[in-house]
């Protein structure tokens, strides 16, 4: 089994604001229902096996873009809304951060009890995950998150995330039950966090001979470098740069919420106040929902959705966040009960947004612009951050409020 890729994930502290998680748990939910309905469950788990889809979603969910916050924040909103729902969704999230992490067992036990799979099992699935990347890989990281996703048909999914204090770096592991052979030897689909050279990895193919006594590896030396194929390379700076983006997908966003090519789509200009900007929201939220692995190697395009809590790469427009939240709760429960002409409209918006990339001629020098238009115009959509309320130019952030 191969690795998936590797991520840069700068430690960040604080907490996620009570309006953003809010919004988080509810944008999370209708997302992942749209997915369900349209791909399955299978695919929902296969989506957040995927280290640059789950960094994407965490972004076009207004998370500051390179953080490791965004793997707390995302699992803890996914919990609050699928949860409630799961009896109908069949999708479980179980576990956490700290605490909340050593209640898996119980958590799956009860769960067992209630749909029918095997409970010892998926906790032994769940212990040895998290022995693997603590112990087995031995790479400086230390985990204090695990979050055990689980279908009622037995099919389930981890992500995890160990941190380093020495680097202030974070990692993250991502499991996908489908791709496990062995959890011996390269079970995962992907391994994200800074790349740091030589580290003691026996789940590895070539380490076959060292693993004999799981228990006392830790003793044992390994030159086996970890393989990996899909990697995102998160700096530590805040600001988004035009280095950070496909300019040419990014562009191709703005010119369809721009460019009157929607005009036919009545279900959704029919909504009161969708404009051009909200229709660049729905574009990305589109692209995550229907888009392929290949679309996801630029995450930080995904935080021109709905900005970032730290005000990068501009305050998250809360009245066009809401207006997403609505379009697309009101397709998904459109599309329960067959009509599914709402549903259609979004995803043709990925569409048409591919269509225009193919002839579109992105322009560097305006990517700063863009950013600039944005926070200008910030206080027109309620823009937020940690800071405050944004105010017109020229003003200072409310910090009060």
């Amino acid at each position: 089994m191969k690795r998936s890729g590797h991520a840069d994930l700068p430690l960040h502290g604080g907490k996620v604001p009570y309006w953003l998680a809010e919004r988080m748990a509810t944008l999370g939910g209708a997302i992942t229902e749209a997915i369900v309905l349209e791909y399955g469950k299978s695919e929902f788990l296969t989506r957040l096996s995927d280290p640059m889809w789950f960094q994407s979603f965490g972004c076009v969910l207004g998370m500051d873009w390179h953080s490791s916050g965004i793997t707390t924040s995302v699992m803890g909103a996914l919990k609050k809304s699928l949860n409630p729902m799961a009896s109908e969704l069949g999708i479980y999230v179980c576990g956490g951060r700290g605490k909340h992490s050593r209640k898996t067992p119980d958590e799956l036990i009860q769960l067992a009890g209630k749909v029918g799979f095997n409970g010892d099992e998926m906790v032994k699935n769940s212990k040895l995950s998290a022995k693997i990347d603590n112990t087995a890989i031995q790479d400086g990281y230390q985990l204090y998150l695990h979050s055990f996703v689980v279908t009622n048909e037995g099919e389930w999914a981890v992500i995890q995330q160990g941190m380093n204090d020495g680097n202030g770096m974070a990692r993250r592991y991502h499991w996908h039950s489908s791709q496990v052979r062995s959890f011996s030897e390269e079970p995962h689909t992907g391994v994200c966090g800074i790349n740091k050279g030589q580290i003691l990895n026996l789940t590895a193919k070539e380490a076959s001979k060292t693993k004999a006594g799981i228990l006392t590896i830790s003793k044992e030396p390994s030159d086996v470098m970890m393989r990996e194929i899909r990697k995102i390379i998160l700096p530590r700076h805040h600001e988004v740069k035009a280095s950070d983006v496909n300019l040419k997908r990014l562009g191709s966003v703005l010119a369809l919420a721009n460019s009157g090519e929607v005009t036919s789509f009545d279900d959704l200009l029919m909504i009161n106040g969708l404009g051009p900007r909200t229709l660049q929201s729905l574009t990305l939220v589109s692209e995550v929902i229907h888009g392929t692995p290949s679309r996801f190697s630029d995450p930080a395009r995904y935080s021109f959705a709905h900005g970032g809590k730290d005000g990068h790469p501009f305050p998250v427009p809360t009245k066009v966040y809401d207006q997403t939240i609505h379009v697309l709760k009101t397709s998904v429960e459109k599309a329960k009960i067959g009509h599914t002409d709402k549903q259609k409209a979004i995803k043709s918006l990925h569409e048409l947004s591919m269509k225009l990339e193919k002839g579109f001629r992105p322009s560097p020098e305006r990517f700063e612009k863009i950013i600039q238009k944005e926070r200008n115009d910030s206080h027109k959509y309620g823009g937020r951050t940690v800071f405050g309320k944004a105010k017109p130019p020229g003003g200072q952030l409310d910090l009060f409020n």
